[in-house]
C-alpha cells in the first residue's frame, strides 16, 4: 500500500508558497503521494501545479475537486496542463461533493452519479484524444483543445455510495474515500467496486483511503480529539452512510489513533482491506500540537515501502 499525506480535510491557514513547501518536504521525507481536497483555501491544481516544478517523483492528488462547479471541458483542459507541468504525476480525484456547498452557490445538486459518469466519459475523451462530441442525459456538448505532450492520467472519484461505486469501477480508475473504516471498506466500497471493474473489462482500480491518523500515548484522549475535530464529517449525508456501513458512531471511530505499534497495525489493517493507497491526515491532540504532529510524521515516513 502506498503512503501519502492528505490536505483539505482541516484548514492549513498556509500560503501557497508555504503549501508549495510542504510538498516539497513530503517528497524529501519519501512519501509516495501528497493530496489536495478543493476546499476554502488555494486553487488546488495550481499549487499541484507549482509543487511539481521544485519535485521529481512524488505524486500529486486532487482528493477531490467538486464538478457541479467546473465545467468538464474546462477541468480537462486546466488538468492535462497541470499533468504536463509535473511530468504526468498528476492523478485527478473529483466528485459531486455536497447537495448543502452546491445548492448555496445557486446550482443544483441533481443526480450525481449520471453526472460523474458523463463527466468522466468526457474528461477521458478530451485528456486521451484531445477532443470529445458527447451526446448524454446530463451534456451535450462538442469541444477539443491542443496541448503538445498531452498524456492521459489517472481519474478517480469519491465514491461511497454502490451507484457511485459503480460508476468508479466502469468508467473511472477507481476511488478516493473519506470516513470509511475498515469495516466499511471490506465489506461495501471494496467489494463493490472491484466486480463493477471486472464486469467492465477494466483494469484494478484503486482505492485510496483517507484517514485521520495521529500517534499517541492516550488513546481515548486521541480518539475524542478526532470526533470533535472532524465533527462536520460525521454529519453530512454522503459520509454519514458510509460510516453507517461500517456500524460507526463518528469520525472518532474510523481515525488511526494510538501508539506507534497500535497505529502501524491500523493502517495495516487498511491495506489488507483492500486499499491500494492510503492519505494519512495528521492532526494533533494533547497540550503541544508541534510535538503530536512531528511524532506522528515520523512514525509515518518510517511506514513508507513496509505496509
Amino acid at each position: 500500500m502506498k503512503l501519502g499525506l492528505f490536505v483539505g480535510a482541516l484548514a492549513t491557514g498556509k500560503t501557497v508558497s508555504e503549501q508549495v513547501a510542504d510538498i516539497v518536504e513530503a517528497e524529501r521525507c519519501g512519501f509516495d503521494s501528497y493530496w489536495y481536497a478543493q476546499t476554502g483555501e488555494t486553487d488546488v491544481l495550481t499549487t499541484l501545479a507549482l509543487a511539481g516544478r521544485e519535485t521529481q517523483k512524488i505524486e500529486l492528488g486532487t482528493g477531490v475537486i467538486p464538478t457541479y462547479t467546473r465545467h468538464p471541458n474546462v477541468l480537462a483542459q486546466q488538468a492535462a496542463t497541470v499533468n504536463a507541468a509535473t511530468n504526468g504525476r498528476l492523478v485527478l480525484g473529483i466528485g459531486p461533493s455536497h447537495r448543502p456547498g452546491v445548492e448555496r452557490l445557486g446550482l443544483t445538486y441533481d443526480r450525481p452519479a449520471l453526472h460523474i459518469r458523463e463527466y468522466v466519459q468526457i474528461l477521458r475523451a478530451l485528456t486521451t484524444d484531445g477532443s470529445v462530441d458527447f451526446h448524454g442525459e446530463y451534456f451535450q456538448m462538442a469541444a477539443g483543445f491542443k496541448l503538445p505532450g498531452v498524456q492521459p492520467f489517472p481519474i478517480l472519484i469519491s465514491a461511497l455510495a454502490p451507484l457511485m461505486l459503480r460508476v468508479a469501477g466502469e468508467v473511472a480508475d477507481g476511488t478516493i474515500t473519506w470516513m470509511a473504516g475498515i469495516t466499511a471498506l471490506r465489506q461495501h466500497v471494496v467489494p463493490r467496486l472491484t466486480e463493477a471493474a471486472i464486469n467492465a473489462g477494466r483494469p484494478a482500480p484503486r482505492v485510496v483511503v483517507g484517514v485521520p491518523v495521529v500517534v499517541t500515548d492516550d488513546q481515548p484522549a486521541g480518539r475524542a480529539t478526532a470526533a470533535e475535530t472532524f465533527q462536520i464529517y460525521g454529519k453530512l449525508e454522503n459520509y454519514r452512510r458510509v460510516l453507517d456501513r461500517g456500524e460507526a458512531p463518528g469520525p472518532g471511530d474510523v481515525s488511526a489513533v494510538g501508539t506507534e505499534t497500535e497505529v502501524a497495525d491500523q493502517l495495516a489493517a487498511y491495506a489488507a482491506a483492500g486499499a491500494t493507497d492510503l492519505m494519512a491526515v495528521v492532526y494533533p491532540t494533547g497540550d503541544n500540537h508541534q510535538a503530536s504532529i512531528q511524532r506522528t510524521t515520523e512514525l509515518l515516513q518510517g511506514l513508507v515501502g513496509t505496509i
